[in-house]
């Protein structure tokens, strides 16, 4: 079963090309989304990287024009990051291209295999948010 739903993720991923950002740039990307002006250290932990790397990383980013840097206005020395424009518009167009290659497959399945397929995924989800929120109770508790 795990096979199985990673082909489908590598399927519906293929459909629709992460370029001009590689996988680890569509990473912070998404990162950044989620908390926006985030520091550079924050997200080298988050990435399970070091900070050369990541400010590297970040490097080609606010090249490619998809995220801005500002000096933290309380430490010179902080770098704070941000999702720009043209980052938000890239994901934007990404989850479009990609839930249309989805829709193509969904038509193609009988209503009650998508039915199915959506029961299957409500179960899912719902043990998968209970997981993330068992992980950062034990997570609270391991710093308190």
């Amino acid at each position: 079963m795990t096979s199985t739903a990673a082909e489908l993720l590598e399927v519906l991923w293929a459909q629709a090309s992460t370029a001009p950002a590689s996988g680890s740039q569509l990473r912070v990307l998404l990162i950044l989304e989620h908390q926006e002006g985030i520091n550079l250290r924050t997200l080298a932990d988050t990435l399970a990287s070091t900070p050369p790397s990541t400010s590297r990383l970040c490097d080609r980013l606010q090249a490619a024009g998809f995220v801005e840097r500002e000096t933290s206005t309380t430490d010179r020395r902080e770098v704070r990051l941000h999702l720009s424009a043209r980052g938000r518009a890239f994901l934007d167009d990404l989850r479009a291209r990609r839930e249309k290659a989805l829709q193509a497959i969904l038509d193609q399945m009988p209503a009650a295999k998508r039915a199915a397929l959506l029961q299957g995924l409500e179960a899912f989800c719902a043990v998968a948010a209970a997981r993330i929120h068992d992980d950062a109770e034990d997570s609270g508790r391991q710093t308190a």
